[in-house]
């Protein structure tokens, strides 16, 4: 047994995914990989499967989101060298998040 306070002190939360523009920066040439968890509907109880789209970066799963990978390609258009990246996102919910991807020019 702990004391709430001992146990909330230590308390990792959950592993979940983490989302591309929490990098610094991004290699175009990581793997690109498919990913799918399931969650609970909490309006509807059924339990649901979600599919993404996942790099791993020093061992954790960082989401990329399709709308980064359209910018990306009309990056390649233009720059089929592009080594580097960067993943500005600006709004908090599923309706109002948006993606920029910047170039990087090392």
């Amino acid at each position: 047994m702990s004391k709430l306070s001992e146990f909330a002190q230590g308390y990792e939360p959950v592993a979940k995914t983490k989302n591309i523009s929490d990098l610094p920066q991004v290699s175009t040439d990581l793997e690109l990989m498919d990913d799918e968890f399931e969650f609970e509907d909490k309006r509807t109880g059924e339990t649901k499967v979600v599919k993404q789209k996942v790099i791993i970066v020093n061992e954790e799963k960082y989401r990329v989101p399709v709308m980064v990978i359209q910018q990306l390609k009309v990056l390649l258009e233009d720059n089929p060298n592009l080594k580097n990246i960067k993943v500005k996102k600006t709004g908090t919910t599923k309706d109002d998040t948006r993606y920029q991807v910047i170039p990087v020019i090392n």
